[in-house]
């Protein structure tokens, strides 16, 4: 769903789609004078149960930024137990996610993920794609810029070879070629940790996204916190460039 499709939600005030920068694992650890993976440990362990709870709270569809572009820059140990971790979630919550209807799929550059991995993405894709109570959606390897490029990249091979023309360029069409073209934008951001930046995660598709900012760490971000923030989105006045009635 484009942004020009916003206007056509029947419950504005309800966050359907969550997206969700779960910042600050390392330092949890830090604090607490344990290694770095043990916090991004705790952090897989707390999307479990941010997923279980999403649906009660009428969120339909929750992506998370697992993994950026940019995290390649972090240690060789540190991005390896990363991996490690994604491949274990995939093959430890696979069942129960069936179980509990939740369609899980990754948006982001698979070439550089190891092809085990890229196996395990594949196949929990393929056995949950039927499912609806839930759409989880995990960011790896993602950047927003690099998604940008990539899409740009293919359309201007599109006109190049006169498949379209330049004129036929819209923002449908660029929606139509990023990574996230079967998922409607988000309506809701939030960063843990107390940064306020966005870190490049879904630029284009959160243009009119509303963002929270909360200074919990993402291990110690609550179901209940969650819920508070859902709340106040709901009390919002979200105009999308228009003007509110009286």
């Amino acid at each position: 769903m484009g942004a020009g499709d916003k206007s056509d939600r029947t419950a504005p005030h309800i966050a359907e789609h969550v997206a969700i920068i779960m910042d600050g694992n390392g330092r949890w650890a830090t604090q607490k004078g344990w290694p770095r993976l043990v916090g991004h440990r705790k952090g897989a362990e707390r999307v479990k149960e941010i997923v279980r709870c999403a649906p009660d709270l009428g969120i339909k569809w929750l992506t998370i930024y697992a993994f950026s572009t940019e995290n390649w820059k972090r240690s060789t140990e540190e991005v390896l137990g990363l991996m490690s971790i994604f491949a274990r979630y995939i093959e430890r919550e696979a069942d129960r996610l069936a179980a509990e209807s939740v369609r899980m799929r990754f948006i982001g550059d698979r070439s550089r993920l190891d092809t085990r991995l890229q196996r395990l993405m594949s196949g929990i894709e393929a056995r949950t794609a039927p499912l609806t109570r839930l759409n989880l959606t995990v960011a790896i390897n993602y950047g927003g810029r690099d998604e940008l490029t990539r899409a740009i990249r293919a359309i201007a091979d599109d006109v190049a070879s006169g498949r379209i023309a330049a004129a036929e360029i819209t923002d449908a069409l660029i929606s139509s070629r990023l990574d996230t073209a079967d998922l409607p934008d988000p309506d809701l951001v939030i960063r843990t940790s107390g940064e306020a930046r966005t870190s490049n995660f879904l630029p284009w598709q959160a243009a009119y996204a509303e963002y929270e900012f909360t200074p919990t760490l993402w291990p110690d971000f609550t179901p209940a916190e969650l819920g508070r923030i859902v709340e106040r989105f709901g009390n919002r006045e979200r105009r999308f460039g228009g003007v509110v009635r009286a």
